[in-house]
């Protein structure tokens, strides 16, 4: 059996490679870059924003791992489309697809694949703790957030891994859409807390009013789109979905979601 990963390189195709790896699956690990991989993995170039790059790594490959584009414009469809219709042609099996936790147009194109599928809708990363707070922390000992009490279910990388790699491998999962969370819904100042505690060094958490939260995100290139979306939705009126906890990992996988705390141990050293 073979399996194409995308985004091998990245937060959750590196763990799809690993465990796949490790149950003797042949791998095939496409990124954009050189990158570090297991040894074993075979190492490919292509770029999912240039379907072609990728078509030929799509031949005699059973299963394929899709990372859809988080962008859901036009030009970024097309592009999720056209990958689709050339694991089709090339008689990939099974495809198995990380899409956004909210509806993305592309699920549609999945579904009428004719390929088996299965739709991972994770909801925020553990990982996204590290963008802004990281530097910070270890620069400053504080972290500035807007809505700090704000809850999220926040998933561990590893975690969407095991789930893929059981639907890329095993039987069962043909036509499931796996809304995936952590075991817990914590808010900033929750996780702040406990990044604290593990890496033995005060944090001050520090509460940005709506309109410094804006202009600091104005600053760092964000449009007023984006800022509008993560003001609206996931800071002053959340969605319930980013703070229920779901089941899914443990029922997929047999084993517990992986909690926040031990996601800061892994990655304690990213803090300090």
């Amino acid at each position: 059996m073979r399996v194409l990963v995308t985004g091998a390189t990245g937060s959750v195709g590196r763990h799809i490679v690993e465990q796949l790896l490790a149950k003797g699956i042949e791998v095939r690990a496409l990124s954009r870059k050189e990158g570090n991989l297991p040894t074993g993995a075979q190492a490919v170039l292509g770029d999912l924003d240039i379907p072609v790059t990728i078509e030929s790594y799509l031949q005699d490959v059973d299963s394929l791992f899709l990372i859809t584009q988080s962008d859901q414009s036009d030009s970024k469809f097309l592009k999720n489309q056209s990958i689709i219709q050339m694991a089709k042609k090339a008689n990939v099996k099974k495809i198995v697809a990380l899409i956004d936790f909210f509806n993305n147009p592309i699920e549609e194109v999945i579904q009428n694949s004719e390929m088996e599928w299965t739709i991972l809708r994770p909801i925020e990363f553990m990982k996204n703790s590290l963008y802004g707070w990281a530097e910070s922390i270890q620069k400053e000992g504080k972290v500035r957030h807007a809505f700090p009490d704000s809850l999220s279910a926040r998933i561990h990388e590893n975690d969407i891994a095991s789930v893929a790699v059981r639907a890329l491998i095993e039987q069962g999962h043909h036509n499931k859409v796996y809304n995936l969370t952590g075991p817990e819904a914590l808010s900033i100042r929750s996780m702040v807390k406990q990044i604290s505690e593990v890496i033995g060094k005060p944090i001050d958490l520090i509460e940005l009013t709506e309109e410094q939260a804006r202009q600091e995100w104005k600053e760092q290139g964000y449009d007023d789109e984006f800022i509008n979306y993560f003001i609206i939705e996931m800071g002053k009126n959340p969605p319930m979905e980013t703070y229920t906890v779901l089941p899914t990992v443990e029922e997929v996988t047999g084993k517990p979601a992986r909690t926040f705390a031990q996601w800061v141990n892994e990655n304690k050293q990213n803090f300090i």
